[in-house]
């Protein structure tokens, strides 16, 4: 099972903390616009189950992506799937086409759309303890700039087995020397949702 380990912090000032990775060792890709559209399960209510369904949309690509209920106190740690959606070579100018109809097909099932999450997202990663961490920048509007330590894992997903443990004291370990300590444990989505209420 791949489990997503991961931390998220506000950062006040971006371009230092890219600067703070970058002395680290950080290799950065291109800034890419993201928009993530949530969506509602029609039988269960996906805010008390912790759990989440969406559509990436991206310029390079599209993607359904589930993610499962938390497994740990400390950090985000829980399943993720991610399947990309292949664009039909007809309708390849559109980018979206596929996202398109994999949200009309939700919809007719029952599912609804929640919320719109749109962010500049600058990926890196660094080598840190051995292992090969993703770094992400965001700037998500509505709700100012982040940073998010990322780490997946293949594992049976017992909260104390030694991978997963490694790979939580691995992100812990990068958060800490970076002098981040109140992580922000609740998705962009939560955030934005809590912020319109």
């Amino acid at each position: 099972m791949k489990l997503e380990i991961e931390q998220k912090f506000p950062v006040a000032d971006p371009a230092e903390m890219g600067r703070r990775l970058t002395d680290l060792g950080a290799a950065w890709h291109p800034p890419i616009e993201q928009r993530d559209t949530y969506f509602a399960h029609p039988q269960r209510d996906f805010g008390q189950t912790d759990e989440a369904l969406r559509i990436r949309r991206t310029p390079h690509g599209c993607f359904v992506t589930y993610k499962g209920p938390r497994l740990d106190g400390a950090t985000k740690t829980r399943r993720e799937l991610e399947l990309p959606l292949v664009e039909d070579h007809a309708l390849a100018a559109d980018r979206g086409a596929a996202a398109d109809a994999w949200a009309e097909l939700l919809r007719a099932l029952g599912f609804a759309p929640v919320a719109d999450v749109r962010k500049t997202r600058t990926p890196g990663i660094v080598k840190w303890s051995g292992v090969q961490i993703e770094t992400a920048l965001d700037h998500v509007e509505g709700l100012g700039h982040f940073l998010e330590l990322e780490l997946v894992v293949e594992s049976e997903g017992e909260p104390g087995s030694a991978i997963l443990a490694a790979a939580q004291e691995n992100v812990e370990s990068l958060a800490a020397t970076l002098g981040l300590t109140h992580s922000e444990r609740r998705s962009y989505l939560e955030l934005l949702l809590s912020q319109n209420a």
